[in-house]
């Protein structure tokens, strides 16, 4: 029974169809290739998620700090700054110059002539609706005969 045990060594020939030997040559070349590949779209998403997260905190940094004036101000926002202060200094000027030479406005009222003519046009108007009032009764006077 001991002669049917096959002894292996490093000098021990096997033989096997050429064809075998591609076809397992090419499934662990595709194998190695799909593996690589896997691995790379992995650490491609791991590269994104990580760069994405950090762009999230920086993103709720900004939203939280920005408004708060605490990320500073951009140049563009200066300068607005600037040009309100100037308009607002240029409007106290003007204000202050109205406020001591307003006394031409609480003192403002029509000419006297506007106001007689005024005057004159509401009397005119009683008398023209009394003179209505008295052409309806006479209309009526005379339906009536």
């Amino acid at each position: 029974m001991s002669d049917n045990i096959t002894k292996m060594s490093d000098d021990t020939q096997v033989a096997m169809p050429l064809r075998n030997i591609i076809s397992i040559v090419a499934g662990v070349a595709v194998a190695t290739w799909a593996y690589g590949g896997v691995i790379e779209r992995i650490n491609n998403l791991e590269t994104n998620s990580t760069l994405n997260q950090q762009d999230i905190s920086l993103n709720n940094e900004f939203r939280v700090l920005w408004p708060r004036g605490e990320m500073g101000n951009l140049p563009a926002d200066a300068r607005q700054d600037m040009e309100i202060e100037s308009l607002q200094r240029y409007m106290d000027a003007i204000m202050e110059e109205v406020e001591e030479n307003d006394d031409w406005i609480d003192e403002f009222g029509p000419p006297g002539g506007v106001l007689a003519t005024v005057e004159r046009v509401r009397e005119l108007e009683v008398e023209v609706t009394l003179l209505e009032d008295q052409v309806q009764r006479l209309e009526a006077q005379i339906q009536d005969k």
